[in-house]
C-alpha cells in the first residue's frame, strides 16, 4: 500500500508521509529523565498527537519506563468531579489496558466510588506502587477538562507530585492541548474564590510548543513523495506552500493532497507547478475543509475578534500583548510576530 498525504488523525509511518515527530521536541526527553511535569501546547492538528505516540513508542522500547498515552476526550463539558473524575479513570485504564505494563499488574478502580477527590490520586499512587519501572503519562486533550473536574484533576496530580519522595507516584507528566499554562490559570481564577488553596500549577516546569514546519521540513516531507511515485514538486510550487502556509502541519498535507489526488488525479507523471498549488489552496478555502471551518468558528468568539479586528483595522496599537486573549489567540495559532509585526500567521489564514 503507498503512502500519502495526511489530513485527517495521527500519522503512521507505514501509510502516511510524515516527518521525524520527536525532532520537533527534542528537549522532552531531558524533562522526563528529569521527572519532570510540564505543558505542550499547539494549534489545532499540528501533530501532537502524532508525536505524543512516536513518543510513547520510543519510551517504551527504551526499556526505562513504563509510558502511556491517554486521550481525555472522553471527559470533555463534565464539570462535576463526581463524573469528570471517573471518566478520566476510564480514560486511564483503557490506556493501562493497552500499555507494555504487565497484565497480572491490576488497576481494576471503581469508578462508581464517590470519593472523586481522591480517586486519581490514590489509583496513581496504588499502580506506581507496583511497577518495576518509573511510569510516564500523557495526557492528550487535558484542555478539554473543566470547571471543578479541571482543579480536581490538577490538585490531585499536585498532591502525587509533592508527595514522590514518600511514596511512588507518576515520574514525568505532561499535559497536552492548544491550551498555554495562562489558560489553565484562567480556569483556576474563575473557582479561585471559593476554593482557597493553593495554586496546582505551580509544580509544572516548562510550557512547550510544536513549532510549524520549516521550508526544509516542507521540501523534505514532499520528497518523500518523489521518491514513491517519481512525482516531481518544482521549486516554485514548494515555496509557494511556504509562503502561504508558513509552514502549518495540516495546511501543508492538505494542499499536497489535493494537488496530487484530486486536481491531478494521482497521475504522477505530471509535475507539481505553482500554478496547482494556487488551485489547490483556493479549492481548500472555498470547500471549507473542517480546518478551515474550525478557524471560522473561532473568529466568532468575542475574544478572538478582540484581537483579530484590530490587526483587520490596521489599529494593532490597541492590542495589549500581555493580555490573556492574546497570548490565547497565538497560542492557537492564528497570530504571529514576524519582524516585529503582528499578522495572522499565515497568508491562507489572513485571506
Amino acid at each position: 500500500m503507498s503512502r500519502e498525504f495526511n489530513v485527517a488523525g495521527p500519522c503512521s509511518p507505514e501509510k502516511h508521509y510524515m516527518l521525524d515527530a520527536i525532532s520537533r521536541l527534542g528537549e522532552v526527553l531531558p524533562l522526563i529523565d528529569g521527572e519532570k511535569y510540564f505543558i505542550i501546547h499547539a494549534a489545532r492538528q499540528s501533530g501532537k498527537t502524532t508525536f505524543l505516540r512516536e513518543m510513547t513508542k520510543k519510551l517504551n522500547q527504551s526499556g526505562k519506563y513504563y509510558t502511556l498515552y491517554c486521550s481525555l476526550e472522553r471527559a470533555q463539558g463534565m464539570d462535576d468531579p463526581s463524573k469528570g473524575i471517573p471518566a478520566i479513570m476510564r480514560c486511564i485504564k483503557s490506556a493501562v489496558r493497552m500499555s507494555q505494563i504487565p497484565k497480572n499488574i491490576p488497576f481494576d478502580v471503581d469508578t462508581t466510588n464517590n470519593d472523586s477527590d481522591s480517586l486519581l490520586f490514590e489509583s496513581l499512587l496504588d499502580l506506581c506502587s507496583l511497577l518495576d519501572k518509573p511510569l510516564v503519562l500523557f495526557f492528550d486533550e487535558a484542555d478539554c477538562l473543566s470547571g471543578l473536574t479541571m482543579i480536581s484533576f490538577l490538585r490531585q496530580l499536585r498532591n502525587g507530585y509533592i508527595t514522590r519522595s514518600d511514596s511512588p507516584f507518576v515520574h514525568s507528566l505532561a499535559l497536552v492541548g492548544m491550551l498555554n499554562i495562562n489558560e489553565y490559570k484562567m480556569q483556576y481564577r474563575s473557582e479561585s474564590e471559593t476554593l482557597g488553596t493553593a495554586s496546582p500549577f505551580n509544580i509544572v516546569a516548562e510550557s512547550l510548543t510544536l513549532q510549524n514546519f520549516s521550508k526544509e521540513d516542507i521540501a523534505e516531507l514532499y520528497a518523500q513523495h518523489t521518491a514513491d511515485t517519481k512525482q516531481q514538486f518544482d521549486p516554485e510550487a514548494v515555496e509557494l506552500v511556504w509562503q502561504q502556509t508558513q509552514g502549518q502541519p495540516w495546511l501543508v498535507n492538505a494542499i499536497a493532497r489535493e494537488a496530487v489526488e484530486k486536481i491531478l488525479k494521482s497521475d504522477y507523471s505530471q509535475v507539481v507547478t505553482s500554478q496547482i498549488i494556487e488551485q489547490a489552496i483556493q479549492n481548500i478555502i472555498l470547500r471549507r475543509d473542517t480546518h478551515i471551518e474550525s478557524l471560522l468558528a473561532r473568529l466568532r468568539e468575542k475574544r478572538i475578534r478582540k484581537i483579530l479586528q484590530p490587526i483587520i483595522l490596521g489599529e494593532i496599537a490597541k492590542i495589549d500583548y500581555s493580555s490573556d486573549d492574546f497570548l490565547f489567540t497565538r497560542d492557537l495559532g492564528l497570530i504571529r510576530k514576524n519582524d516585529g509585526k503582528l499578522e495572522f500567521a499565515n497568508q491562507i489564514y489572513a485571506e
